[in-house]
């Protein structure tokens, strides 16, 4: 077999070239590899004289007599470098040579991601029209730190890279034989009528399910149990290790959007979409799943709805959550569901998890198995099945009848962010596993992309909280109106040291009356709370009334003079003295001419120190942003076309364009997961013209090979005398399993935690702390920690159930 590899640079030095030189070596006795430079090629001139330059020329005719093509790119500013792109315009404008060509993209760059931009937007620009490259799906080879990864000979040192790259390149000579036959059968057998499909072989699938779902979050565990109950066997995966999944609903307050007038409802999401637009038939088909919220947590949740609106009628504050917008036509018909009497306790997250267990016959699942890409149909582009990491294999996997994407935003993609958002660093306050990976398998796709600046934030003012390290999910109190951090001789400023929000104003997830409209303000890289002696005792004394608030006042920078706080949170002190002097004329006058903050809580700074900083963070929530789809949840290209057996739910892609009110995205996780597993699990046929690929499996077989499920695995702890097990589901992990011991006269002599999946950045000081206490006090009744209020909870019932145990064996 004859191939070419293509050097995707100009560069006299180019680990690319290394790389195929590598391959050409290594790899001699499975084919030829002709390396093929584009130096000579200049830069492409549609008014360039009729013919092609003879470099171009040469090449296509090399291209065209090989049997595959190899591009090897590397990465300049998050792309393939220009000369590359010229390269491709040149054999795209009047040859065509790449039409049809089995190809295959490689990489190496010097940064860890190995040129993983790059070649996703080689392989868009292999697909485009009039070049039309038949391009290798997944198999995605990305050499990163390409520096260090060869030694003096210029030979791969690592020996799992060789053996990956072994394995791409064996996937890419079937890949070719696969069309070769294709393109063989076409041009010697009889025409095949319209209706006829031509039928090849498809990619090696190591196993077939009917359906597969993308993302163990509150969609995709919605949109797995749904396409069972049609009968489909499903694979849900997620990239989260067991007791992290659950996505943004694990950590969400819990509240499900409802409603009660479709009408009212409509004028309502209108108006908090206006002046942007949501598709009218997805826009109905959400709505109407609000108005029939409460039937369908009684049937399918099998729970009596908790109205916040109607149950929690004399509470502060009630309303301003259950109508964020009362201003707006239509407020007074949405109502917020819980599945019982609490919020932020994870209960709905865990109803639904059990579904998915309660259909462990019909759904395998696997943790920490992430997905790396779609697998398409070369003709039609349907989505036939998708490459899985797991155990550090990539498995191919096929879908009969359809793949949902339910993988949640992009909170912890940093590039994202900065090229979707156009904001520095967001602190994630849901899940750390939202890393945009749906947002890359659309566009693999070739799906449309829909509303990515669209985001939300939660916290104090508009979103803030005290700065964590890089990658921490960020605390707020759970009460986002805190009169302590408003109220007094306290201000916030942003990175030039001025103030530039007003204090006061109470957010609505982030959004601020900016101007006659709500937005979340342009985030600054260090806001910074300001305040003195006074405020510091106000707040000391109200901290432990703001809802569990991790301490603030520990994150606090002190200072005797205002121009020695600016130094030290990297203030300009000339600046923050001019800013505090202006805010001290306003309290003094009770006029706030730039912000209006309320004259009630304005109070001068005081004149003398010690000043107070907390260095402060933009919240996350998350993004909304994603594929277009339509109401069936299905994905669509930009032409408005369907992609074939590719689905959507959750929030990726979802509904929400501009203001955003509490409850909509758990809401629309319950409806456009049921609407995209439903749809999903239907049978699909082979009825598309010139489809080639198709994932099948023995009539009657669960899938081609048993992989297993990670649902099957369990684990058994032992005990000894006067030792008992105890267990609870009440924290914000998965089950919590401890092994209590006591001594003769049942008092406890030790507390260990076997098993938890709580979240470490809050969970660690409640198990490190309330073990000992537990024995000390000999009881499990202890003082929960603050700041871990469910993983303390968690603890205190798993010893309570223990010592159940042990009461009920001496009985």
């Amino acid at each position: 077999m004859k191939l070419i590899g293509i050097v995707g640079t100009n560069a006299q030095h180019s680990y690319n070239r290394w790389l195929l030189q590598y391959i050409q070596q290594h790899f001699a006795a499975q084919f030829t590899l002709d390396i093929c430079e584009i130096k000579a090629i200049p830069m492409f001139n549609e008014n360039h004289p009729a013919a092609d330059p003879d470099a171009v020329t040469q090449l296509a005719q090399t291209i065209e007599e090989a049997d595959g093509v190899i591009f090897a790119t590397p990465e300049h500013n998050h792309s393939i470098p220009s000369a590359l792109k010229s390269v491709i315009e040149w054999l795209s404008y009047r040859s065509h040579p790449l039409a049809n060509k089995p190809v295959m993209i490689i990489g190496a760059s010097y940064h860890p991601q190995g040129s993983s931009r790059a070649q996703l937007q080689l392989r868009q620009i292999l697909d485009s029209p009039g070049v039309n490259a038949l391009v290798l799906p997944g198999n995605e080879f990305l050499m990163g730190n390409a520096k260090t990864a060869f030694d003096a000979h210029r030979q791969i040192k690592d020996p799992a890279t060789i053996d990956f790259l072994q394995q791409c390149l064996t996937e890419f000579l079937k890949f070719i034989q696969t069309n070769t036959q294709a393109d063989t059968t076409s041009q010697t057998a009889a025409p095949v009528a319209h209706n006829e499909p031509l039928e090849t072989a498809s990619p090696h699938w190591d196993a077939v399910y009917d359906v597969v779902v993308l993302g163990f979050g509150g969609a995709g565990a919605t949109a797995a149990r749904f396409a069972a109950d049609e009968g489909a066997r499903v694979l849900l995966t997620d990239a989260a290790p067991q007791g992290h999944e659950g996505g943004n609903t694990r950590y969400a307050h819990q509240l499900i959007g409802s409603g009660t007038d479709l009408a009212q409802l409509r004028a309502y999401h209108q108006q908090l979409a206006a002046p942007l637009h949501v598709d009218p038939a997805v826009l109905e088909a959400f709505l109407e799943g609000l108005v029939g919220m409460r039937s369908y947590l009684q049937k399918y949740l099998n729970i009596e709805p908790f109205s916040i609106k109607q149950q929690w009628t004399g509470s502060t504050g009630v309303k301003a959550i259950a109508q964020e917008y009362p201003e707006f036509a239509g407020s007074q018909s949405y109502d917020l569901l819980t599945v019982h009497e609490g919020v932020a306790d994870a209960a709905l997250w865990k109803i639904l998890r059990q579904k998915v267990l309660d259909r462990k016959k019909q759904i395998d699942v696997w943790y920490n198995a992430p997905v790396r890409h779609l697998i398409q149909d070369p003709v039609t582009k349907t989505v036939i099945g998708v490459q899985i990491e797991r155990e550090h294999v990539i498995r191919q996997i096929g879908a009969q009848n359809g793949v949902v994407l339910a993988t949640g935003g992009f909170e912890n993609n940093q590039q994202m962010i900065e090229d979707y958002l156009q904001e520095p660093y967001l602190a994630p306050v849901g899940t750390t596993y939202n890393q945009g990976i749906g947002i890359k398998l659309a566009l693999e796709a070739g799906a449309n992309l829909s509303h990515m600046r669209s985001y939300e934030s939660l916290g104090q003012f508009h979103g803030l909280s005290p700065r964590l390290p890089q990658g921490q999910r960020s605390q707020h109190a759970t009460n986002i109106n805190w009169p302590a951090l408003y109220t007094g001789s306290i201000l916030v400023v942003g990175d030039d040291g001025t103030r530039y929000f007003k204090e006061d104003e109470i957010n609505r997830h982030g959004h601020i009356f900016n101007h006659g409209f709500w937005r979340v303000p342009l985030a600054q890289q260090h806001p910074t709370l300001i305040f003195d002696q006074v405020q510091y005792e106000q707040i000391h004394q109200e901290q432990h009334n703001a809802n569990g608030f991790p301490e603030l006042l520990a994150a606090a920078t002190s200072a005797s003079t205002l121009a020695q706080l600016a130094q030290q949170v990297g203030l300009d002190p000339q600046r923050l003295q001019t800013t505090v002097e202006q805010f001290n004329h306003y309290a003094a006058t009770k006029v706030d001419p730039e912000f209006h903050r309320a004259a009630p809580t304005l109070r001068p700074l005081s004149q003398q120190g010690p000043y107070y900083a907390v260095v402060l963070r933009q919240n996350l929530l998350n993004t909304q942003g994603g594929a277009q789809r339509n109401a069936r949840c299905e994905v669509l290209a930009p032409n408005g076309q369907v992609i074939g057996h590719l689905y959507e739910a959750g929030e990726l892609g979802a509904p929400f364009v501009n203001q955003y009110v509490a409850g909509g995205n758990l809401a629309d996780c319950l409806i456009s997961g049921k609407i995209a597993g439903q749809n999903a699990a239907q049978v699909k046929t082979n009825s598309q013209p010139g489809t080639r690929w198709m994932a099948t499996k023995p009539a009657g077989a669960a899938t081609t090979k048993d992989l297993g499920s990670d649902l099957d695995q369990a684990t058994d702890f032992t005990t000894q005398a006067h030792q008992y097990l105890g267990r609870s589901t009440v924290g914000m992990g998965d089950e919590l399993i401890v092994r209590i011991t006591v001594d003769a006269k049942q008092n406890l002599q030790r507390v260990e935690v076997l098993q938890q999946n709580e979240s470490a950045d809050v969970s660690q000081e409640a198990l490190r702390v309330l073990p000992q206490q537990m024995v000390t006090q000999n009881t499990y009744d202890v003082d929960v920690i603050s700041g871990a209020t469910a993983t303390s909870k968690a603890l205190k019932a798993a010893v309570q159930d223990a010592l159940k145990q042990m009461k009920a064996e001496v009985k």
